[in-house]
């Protein structure tokens, strides 16, 4: 601009570009795990789309919330988690209206096993910074909502399931007395809180070997399901029993994970695997993640 007379510039139009690869990828201020203060339950649990969302916004402040800033508008561009949840959100309505004789934990279940954690190109997703992500950043994927109407099996929850869990942590008899309104009573001993009946398995202090439970409830047709599964680094994995018959819709049966660690990889901190049901049709995903300390 120095040593031209008559500068121009030209600003071109916006466009939006689909099919961009790769992607999705996670982003930098994307929720991470895992939970520090109850590190039995993987977190997050999903991811979904939040950067440079077309929002609703607040007539209160401007778009860049400056004080010189006099502009209003009823939408802005916006980006977060906050904005994640509300696509969540959305899918479980729409579950709600398609399966409406569904637990809020079976929605959860199948939103979280229908997911996906490769991108477009068919590659594991990317953080932010180039490097493969993890469990801790995108949970079980990113949530396909077609897919979540027909899952095949689910992870269901009752009350009691979370009764219990309550009872793991060390929840006193009059206090569940109380939640319960009488209806529960703890048992005098409580399975590890690593049992409680999630989509996914988080071992965060294993120590030599030890086993989990789960239970998956059948919502589709009679099918039978048998397990694959990729262990974690450094950790063996045993899944029993591998097959599962299911004879009719909301037939529930349990099965059992054991989890061993090698005793020349100790020291590697999280590591991650996978669990997968499938009867050739569905295919029911789970992610493992374990910490093994000795």
């Amino acid at each position: 601009m120095e040593t031209t007379n008559n500068p121009v510039a030209n600003i071109s139009p916006s466009k939006t570009e689909v099919g961009v690869k790769n992607s999705p990828a996670m982003a930098a201020f994307s929720s991470r795990g895992p939970s520090g203060t109850l590190p039995y339950v993987l977190k997050p649990d999903i991811a979904a789309p939040g950067v440079d969302i077309l929002a609703a916004f607040t007539e209160y402040v401007s778009p860049t919330e400056e004080s010189s800033d006099k502009r209003r508008s009823d939408y802005a561009i916006l980006s977060g988690t906050s904005m994640s949840c509300p696509h969540v959100s959305g899918v479980m309505g729409l579950l709600k209206a398609a399966r409406p004789e569904w637990s809020p934990a079976a929605m959860r279940s199948a939103i979280m096993t229908t997911a996906r954690s490769q991108d477009n190109t068919g590659a594991p997703m990317r953080d932010h910074d180039g490097t493969e992500a993890t469990a801790f950043a995108y949970g079980a994927g990113n949530v396909h909502p077609n897919r979540a109407v027909d899952p095949g099996l689910v992870y269901d929850a009752s009350p009691d399931d979370y009764y219990l869990f309550l009872c793991s942590m060390g929840f006193a008899g009059e206090d569940m007395a109380r939640l319960s309104a009488g209806k529960f009573t703890c048992p005098d001993k409580a399975p590890g809180m690593e049992n409680l009946n999630y989509p996914s398995i988080a071992v965060p202090s294993l120590r030599e070997k030890q086993t989990v439970k789960r239970r998956l409830k059948n919502v589709g047709r009679p099918a039978t399901s048998r397990a694959s599964w990729r262990a974690p680094f450094g950790i063996t994995m045993e899944v029993k029993p591998t097959v599962l018959e299911f004879e009719k819709a909301g037939e529930e049966k349990e099965f059992e994970v054991t989890v061993e660690s090698q005793k020349d990889k100790l020291g590697m901190g999280y590591v991650f695997g996978r669990l997968v049901w499938s009867d050739g049709t569905h295919y029911v995903r789970s992610p493992l993640v374990v910490n093994a300390l000795a």
